[in-house]
């Protein structure tokens, strides 16, 4: 019998598995080499490399709840995105941590000695004389 209360959908009865969808599909445990691998698709958005092939995460610590935090710096105190960085950070970091925090630190100064053999053939590719 037709009730126009009623939609087609509703006539649906899906039998669908209980999700915790706050939980996500996180691994046991994640590790450094896997943080500073998956962060090696942020890039800084001035000079095009990486934010790992700069040196500009100088820590990463990892706590017994996949929470991670990131000792960063940038090239520049005064670089306005950070917002950007921050934000393609929990990007790439979603499916190995339940949060993500950046400390952005200043001391010790960033330097260009911090930069890998694999980030300054990046930078020499991009016709920077480094």
């Amino acid at each position: 019998m037709y009730n126009p209360d009623q939609r087609p959908s509703d006539l649906v009865k899906d039998e669908l598995p209980d999700v915790d969808l706050t939980v996500g599909t996180q691994p046991a445990v994640a590790t450094e080499d896997e943080v500073l691998e998956a962060m090696k698709e942020v890039v800084d958005p001035e000079l095009m490399v990486n934010v790992v092939d700069l040196g500009l995460i100088y820590d990463v610590l990892i706590d017994d709840d996949l929470n991670v935090t990131l000792e960063m710096t940038l090239t520049s105190p005064a670089c306005p995105l950070t917002d950007q960085i921050e934000w393609e950070a929990q990007a790439v970091l979603g499916q190995l941590a339940r949060s993500v925090t950046i400390n952005w630190v200043w001391m010790p100064p960033w330097s260009i000695d911090l930069i890998t053999d694999d980030g300054r053939e990046q930078l020499q590719a991009l016709g920077f004389m480094i």
